[in-house]
Protein backbone atom coordinates (compact mmCIF):
# COMPACT_ATOMS: atom_id res chain seq x y z
CA UNK A 1 0.00 0.00 0.00
CA UNK A 2 3.05 2.44 1.17
CA UNK A 3 4.05 1.78 -2.96
CA UNK A 4 1.08 2.34 -4.34
CA UNK A 5 0.28 5.65 -2.57
CA UNK A 6 3.61 7.06 -3.26
CA UNK A 7 4.37 7.68 0.46
CA UNK A 8 6.57 6.25 3.33
CA UNK A 9 5.28 3.22 6.01
CA UNK A 10 4.79 6.30 8.75
CA UNK A 11 1.36 7.47 7.71
CA UNK A 12 0.12 4.48 5.94
CA UNK A 13 0.03 2.88 9.87
CA UNK A 14 -1.27 5.86 11.28
CA UNK A 15 -4.06 5.96 9.12
CA UNK A 16 -4.35 2.51 10.72
CA UNK A 17 -4.35 2.89 14.10
CA UNK A 18 -6.75 6.17 13.53
CA UNK A 19 -9.52 3.34 11.66
CA UNK A 20 -8.96 0.90 14.28
CA UNK A 21 -9.72 4.08 17.09
CA UNK A 22 -13.05 4.66 14.47
CA UNK A 23 -13.74 1.21 14.92
CA UNK A 24 -13.72 0.46 11.03
CA UNK A 25 -10.38 -1.88 11.63
CA UNK A 26 -9.29 -4.40 13.80
CA UNK A 27 -6.10 -5.20 14.87
CA UNK A 28 -4.91 -8.80 14.40
CA UNK A 29 -3.16 -10.83 17.33
CA UNK A 30 0.16 -11.27 15.13
CA UNK A 31 0.59 -8.26 13.04
CA UNK A 32 -1.33 -6.28 10.56
CA UNK A 33 -5.01 -5.22 10.66
CA UNK A 34 -8.40 -6.34 9.10
CA UNK A 35 -11.49 -4.92 8.35
CA UNK A 36 -13.49 -5.14 11.16
CA UNK A 37 -16.78 -6.75 10.89
CA UNK A 38 -20.46 -7.06 12.39
CA UNK A 39 -24.03 -7.73 12.14
CA UNK A 40 -27.40 -6.63 12.55
CA UNK A 41 -27.57 -8.14 15.78
CA UNK A 42 -24.18 -6.87 17.25
CA UNK A 43 -25.17 -3.27 15.83
CA UNK A 44 -29.09 -3.40 17.66
CA UNK A 45 -26.78 -4.12 20.88
CA UNK A 46 -24.68 -1.80 20.91
CA UNK A 47 -27.34 0.89 20.42
CA UNK A 48 -29.80 0.11 23.12
CA UNK A 49 -26.53 0.30 25.51
CA UNK A 50 -25.73 3.60 24.23
CA UNK A 51 -29.16 4.70 24.28
CA UNK A 52 -29.41 3.70 28.15
CA UNK A 53 -25.82 5.68 28.31
CA UNK A 54 -27.47 8.44 26.46
CA UNK A 55 -30.54 8.60 28.70
CA UNK A 56 -28.62 8.62 31.56
CA UNK A 57 -26.33 11.45 30.63
CA UNK A 58 -29.88 13.82 29.48
CA UNK A 59 -31.36 12.98 32.71
CA UNK A 60 -28.40 14.37 34.60
CA UNK A 61 -28.75 17.22 32.46
CA UNK A 62 -31.86 17.75 33.02
CA UNK A 63 -30.83 17.53 37.05
CA UNK A 64 -28.26 20.37 36.52
CA UNK A 65 -28.46 23.69 35.42
CA UNK A 66 -27.19 24.24 31.69
CA UNK A 67 -24.61 26.62 31.04
CA UNK A 68 -25.32 29.34 28.79
CA UNK A 69 -22.71 27.99 26.05
CA UNK A 70 -24.39 24.48 26.38
CA UNK A 71 -27.81 25.80 25.84
CA UNK A 72 -26.56 27.96 22.58
CA UNK A 73 -24.86 24.63 21.41
CA UNK A 74 -27.83 22.53 21.64
CA UNK A 75 -30.19 25.48 20.52
CA UNK A 76 -28.26 26.08 17.14
CA UNK A 77 -27.85 22.66 16.77
CA UNK A 78 -31.84 22.16 17.08
CA UNK A 79 -32.18 25.30 14.30
CA UNK A 80 -29.45 24.03 12.07
CA UNK A 81 -31.17 20.32 11.73
CA UNK A 82 -34.22 22.20 10.96
CA UNK A 83 -32.69 24.13 7.98
CA UNK A 84 -31.06 21.15 6.66
CA UNK A 85 -34.20 19.04 6.54
CA UNK A 86 -36.00 22.09 5.06
CA UNK A 87 -33.34 22.87 2.49
CA UNK A 88 -33.47 18.40 1.90
CA UNK A 89 -37.54 18.64 1.47
CA UNK A 90 -36.70 21.38 -1.47
CA UNK A 91 -33.88 18.83 -2.94
CA UNK A 92 -35.91 15.97 -3.68
CA UNK A 93 -34.85 14.91 -0.02
CA UNK A 94 -31.52 15.07 -0.93
CA UNK A 95 -29.47 15.84 2.33
CA UNK A 96 -26.16 17.60 3.37
CA UNK A 97 -25.17 14.46 4.89
CA UNK A 98 -22.40 15.82 6.09
CA UNK A 99 -23.98 18.78 7.77
CA UNK A 100 -26.32 16.81 9.80
CA UNK A 101 -23.90 14.05 10.49
CA UNK A 102 -21.32 17.52 12.05
CA UNK A 103 -24.83 18.78 14.08
CA UNK A 104 -25.74 15.63 15.54
CA UNK A 105 -22.88 14.67 16.50
CA UNK A 106 -22.11 17.98 18.38
CA UNK A 107 -25.32 17.75 20.14
CA UNK A 108 -25.16 14.43 21.14
CA UNK A 109 -21.56 15.44 22.46
CA UNK A 110 -23.10 18.47 24.08
CA UNK A 111 -25.74 16.58 25.96
CA UNK A 112 -23.66 14.66 27.12
CA UNK A 113 -20.71 16.67 28.14
CA UNK A 114 -23.72 18.72 30.07
CA UNK A 115 -24.24 15.66 32.34
CA UNK A 116 -20.90 16.23 33.87
CA UNK A 117 -19.77 13.20 34.42
CA UNK A 118 -16.82 12.03 32.40
CA UNK A 119 -17.44 8.18 32.60
CA UNK A 120 -20.48 8.38 30.11
CA UNK A 121 -18.22 10.41 27.62
CA UNK A 122 -15.78 7.40 27.75
CA UNK A 123 -18.10 4.52 27.85
CA UNK A 124 -19.82 6.06 24.50
CA UNK A 125 -17.08 7.27 22.94
CA UNK A 126 -15.74 3.41 23.53
CA UNK A 127 -19.37 1.52 22.13
CA UNK A 128 -19.63 4.04 19.42
CA UNK A 129 -16.33 2.81 17.77
CA UNK A 130 -18.44 -0.54 16.36
CA UNK A 131 -19.22 1.24 12.99
CA UNK A 132 -23.12 2.77 12.43
CA UNK A 133 -23.29 2.90 16.17
CA UNK A 134 -22.25 6.32 17.05
CA UNK A 135 -24.30 9.48 16.65
CA UNK A 136 -22.16 10.36 13.67
CA UNK A 137 -23.56 7.62 11.64
CA UNK A 138 -27.17 8.20 11.67
CA UNK A 139 -27.75 7.66 7.96
CA UNK A 140 -26.24 5.76 5.76
CA UNK A 141 -25.38 8.45 2.84
CA UNK A 142 -28.15 8.64 0.03
CA UNK A 143 -29.13 4.49 -0.22
CA UNK A 144 -32.79 5.64 0.13
CA UNK A 145 -33.36 9.27 0.30
CA UNK A 146 -36.86 9.34 1.03
CA UNK A 147 -37.01 7.12 3.94
CA UNK A 148 -33.90 8.51 5.53
CA UNK A 149 -35.33 11.87 5.40
CA UNK A 150 -38.69 10.99 6.85
CA UNK A 151 -36.32 8.91 9.63
CA UNK A 152 -34.57 11.98 10.16
CA UNK A 153 -37.31 14.43 10.57
CA UNK A 154 -38.30 11.92 13.23
CA UNK A 155 -34.80 12.48 14.67
CA UNK A 156 -35.22 16.18 14.47
CA UNK A 157 -38.25 16.28 16.50
CA UNK A 158 -36.41 13.73 18.96
CA UNK A 159 -33.88 16.59 19.19
CA UNK A 160 -36.45 18.94 20.10
CA UNK A 161 -38.06 17.59 22.63
CA UNK A 162 -34.92 16.28 24.38
CA UNK A 163 -33.82 19.72 24.64
CA UNK A 164 -37.58 20.72 25.86
CA UNK A 165 -37.26 18.39 28.75
CA UNK A 166 -33.34 19.19 30.06
CA UNK A 167 -34.78 22.90 29.89
CA UNK A 168 -37.67 22.26 31.62
CA UNK A 169 -36.00 20.48 34.17
CA UNK A 170 -37.98 17.39 33.53
CA UNK A 171 -35.15 14.34 34.07
CA UNK A 172 -37.30 11.73 34.13
CA UNK A 173 -38.96 12.91 30.71
CA UNK A 174 -36.10 13.77 29.32
CA UNK A 175 -33.96 10.13 29.87
CA UNK A 176 -37.48 8.55 28.42
CA UNK A 177 -37.47 10.48 25.21
CA UNK A 178 -33.54 9.74 24.87
CA UNK A 179 -33.70 6.04 25.27
CA UNK A 180 -36.75 6.13 22.20
CA UNK A 181 -34.27 8.00 20.53
CA UNK A 182 -31.56 5.49 20.25
CA UNK A 183 -33.91 2.57 19.95
CA UNK A 184 -35.56 4.29 16.91
CA UNK A 185 -32.07 4.81 15.43
CA UNK A 186 -31.42 1.54 15.65
CA UNK A 187 -34.39 0.29 13.77
CA UNK A 188 -33.68 2.70 11.61
CA UNK A 189 -30.52 1.80 10.63
CA UNK A 190 -31.92 -1.64 10.63
CA UNK A 191 -34.12 -0.92 7.59
CA UNK A 192 -31.42 0.98 5.86
CA UNK A 193 -28.82 -2.19 6.36
CA UNK A 194 -31.42 -4.26 4.44
CA UNK A 195 -32.22 -1.94 1.57
CA UNK A 196 -28.01 -1.27 1.16
CA UNK A 197 -27.91 -5.19 1.22
CA UNK A 198 -30.71 -5.50 -1.40
CA UNK A 199 -29.09 -2.90 -3.71
CA UNK A 200 -25.87 -5.11 -4.18
CA UNK A 201 -27.78 -8.18 -4.62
Amino acid sequence: MSADLGVSRTPIRLAFEELSKEGLLERLPTRGFRVRSFNAHDLANAIDVRGVLEGMAARLAAERTLTAVDREILQSCVDQGCGLLVQAAENNFVLDSQGWTAMNARFHATMIAAAGNEVFGNAIREIGQMPLVGAQALSLHGIAPQREFSFLQRAQLDHEDVLSAILAGESARAESLMREHARRSRDNKRILLAAALNLDR
